[in-house]
């Protein structure tokens, strides 16, 4: 009977610490849950600015994905979650980054989507602390909506947007190289 007992609590135990990852001081589950959508951690990385971890990014996905160009193309759900570890990352900094990434993901032409981009960077109006997290979540078919620390803060049209958005880590001058591949699951 006991030893019954300690198996079941190792088999708790296990199964556990497996739901969960670790980058850097961050603890990324390994799962997460949008609609009726079950996605799985694809990959993370971290950005480290002058030997200081700033914010981590992963990517949750309903199949692992190892090819960029598939992920920005796809119609199927996915997140992206960044997580704050640093007081240095500010609101007017986390604006700043947005619009050089959808400057270079839209190779500079980011005419067609301004107004998306400006409603989209409201989001970033509150102050940002340490630990906060955010979602990225675009739901096959649908529109990406966008949680901070669990709350829906904004929701913006089109797959387009979805694209250009994704493609500010995942593109060919991502923000972050190492986030980009921690999210492809390459180690370089």
């Amino acid at each position: 009977m006991k030893k019954t007992i300690l198996l079941c609590m190792l088999l708790i135990i296990s199964a556990t610490s497996f739901s969960q990852i670790r980058i850097g001081s961050v603890v990324l589950p390994y799962k997460l849950t949008f609609g009726e959508e079950e996605l799985t951690l694809n990959g993370a990385g971290m950005r480290s600015v002058l030997s200081m971890n700033t914010y981590s990014g992963g990517l949750y996905t309903k199949q692992k994905y190892n090819d960029p160009k598939e992920i920005l193309d796809s119609d199927e759900s996915m997140v992206i979650r960044l997580n704050i570890v640093s007081k240095r990352v500010t609101n007017n900094r986390m604006v700043k980054v947005f619009k050089k990434g959808f400057k270079d993901a839209m190779y500079g032409n980011t005419e067609t989507l301004q107004e998306r981009m400006d409603e989209f960077l409201k989001i970033f109006g509150p102050s940002i602390n340490v630990n906060d997290f955010f979602d990225f979540v675009y739901l096959k078919g649908g529109d990406v909506m966008t949680y901070k620390n669990g709350e829906k803060v904004g929701e913006i049209k089109g797959r387009d947007f979805k694209y250009a958005l994704f493609k500010i880590w995942l593109g060919d001058e991502p923000a972050c190289a190492l986030i980009k591949n921690g999210m492809l699951g390459v180690q370089k």
